[in-house]
């Protein structure tokens, strides 16, 4: 009797405290991002978390995150690390690269305070981030923004230098089969907000029928909208299969010094792709093409619109989608932009003028109509069709 005592009070290791899960490695957050799950704690090596990156993270609803690098280390006060904490997700920082070594895809690990367990042994330990820290971190790193201004400019200029025929005279833009000359193109980027434009642009998307292009994780996010795309533009490590599998043109991004990263992947499916060499990034070459090929108008879905933003990418690379910006001028806007826009060409005013003259020719009929059921049938049919193209417009 006592042995059997004795075993049901051991303290097994499913029953340790703090957050279990199953780690999910990769010091590509983003191409983490597309298989991370519930129930997962997800390990990055990323420097300076950037907004668009903490959200594919966020999305996924790991358990936790846990960063080798600093979310934040004070260069300029970047997005990323306010995102997961706003969330109410643990977010533990600075751990080392070591935690790569030490953990394997797929290991049930155990985070507890500030140290990451593997069974009963602790493996790396690191600075646990809450609301409180990251707001501290943020108002030291407004320091360094300055810093960060200064290195915008000296990369934005070096781009120039590098890529000034690509910019100027359109030089190594391919030719594509997707036909934008005369249309619109709705160039999608799995960033901040993305799915609010595009709940936004429905009304858009539906009267302009603009040319639909993804870049990587931008395809999924035009078939979770129910939309499929035309043009699939990028690196090819954060879009799916299914989305490769639906019959658009494949460009992918090949780097200057020839590499193409993502061009196996996609000849493993046997899909036919266009190689288009920049050292811009996949959202920039994506906006070349359209304009290359002649569009109207180029609207941006989740792509980064102002000066914190592209500071928020940490990257030299944004110092091309400043350009790019300015090579395309007028013919590029922001999607929220264009649904406000386009949500108010029709006025309060002539929709409420409306409404009282259906009233009024819906009390008229019936004055002067027989009483007929089939008739009033007809005229209330009538009337919710009314109704419901007034909470379209609307909604």
């Amino acid at each position: 009797m006592a042995a059997m005592k004795l075993a049901a009070t051991r303290r097994r290791p499913d029953a340790l405290s703090g957050i279990p899960g199953i780690a999910r490695l990769d010091r590509h957050t983003l191409r983490l991002a597309g298989r991370l799950g519930r129930g997962d704690i997800a390990i990055i090596d990323h420097v300076d978390l950037d907004r668009m990156a903490a959200e594919a993270l966020v999305a996924a609803k790991p358990v936790a995150i846990i960063n080798a690098q600093p979310s934040i280390s004070g260069r300029y006060p970047n997005l990323g690390p306010q995102v997961i904490v706003s969330h109410g997700i643990p977010l533990l920082d600075n751990v080392g690269g070591e935690i790569f070594a030490a953990v394997k895809e797929g290991t049930k690990i155990r985070l507890q305070g500030n140290t990451v367990f593997l069974g009963d042994a602790p493996i790396v330990a690191g600075t646990v981030q809450d609301i409180e820290t990251v707001e501290q971190l943020m108002l030291e790193a407004k320091a360094g923004f300055s810093s960060q201004l200064e290195a915008f400019a000296v990369n934005t200029a070096e781009f120039m230098n590098r890529e000034r025929r690509l910019l100027l005279e359109g030089e190594g833009i391919p030719d594509i089969k997707t036909k934008f000359a005369g249309k619109h193109a709705l160039i999608v980027v799995r960033g901040h907000d993305y799915q609010r434009d595009l709940r936004g642009l429905k009304h858009y998307i539906r009267e302009y029928k603009p040319v639909l292009v993804g870049v990587d994780g931008g395809a999924d996010a035009l078939l979770e909208a129910g939309l499929k795309p035309q043009l699939i533009v990028g690196d090819m490590d954060a879009v799916s299969d299914a989305a490769l599998a639906t019959g658009a043109e494949v460009v992918v991004h090949a780097y200057p010094d020839g590499r193409m990263p993502g061009l196996a992947r996609v000849q493993d499916l046997g899909i036919d792709a266009i190689a288009f060499p920049t050292s811009g990034t996949s959202e920039d070459a994506a906006m070349l093409l359209a304009d290359n090929s002649g569009a109207d108008l180029v609207v941006a879905v989740g792509s980064s619109a102002t000066l914190t933003e592209f500071l928020d990418r940490g990257r030299s690379g944004m110092a091309s989608s400043f350009l790019t910006r300015l090579r395309l001028g007028a013919k590029v806007m922001d999607a929220n932009s264009v649904a406000r826009l386009y949500r108010n060409r029709i006025s309060g005013l002539a929709l409420l003028l409306l409404i009282i003259a259906a009233v009024i020719a819906v009390v008229a009929t019936l004055a002067v109509a027989d009483t007929d059921h089939t008739y009033f049938g007809s005229v209330h049919h009538d009337w919710d069709n009314v109704v419901n193209w007034i909470q379209d417009k609307f909604s």
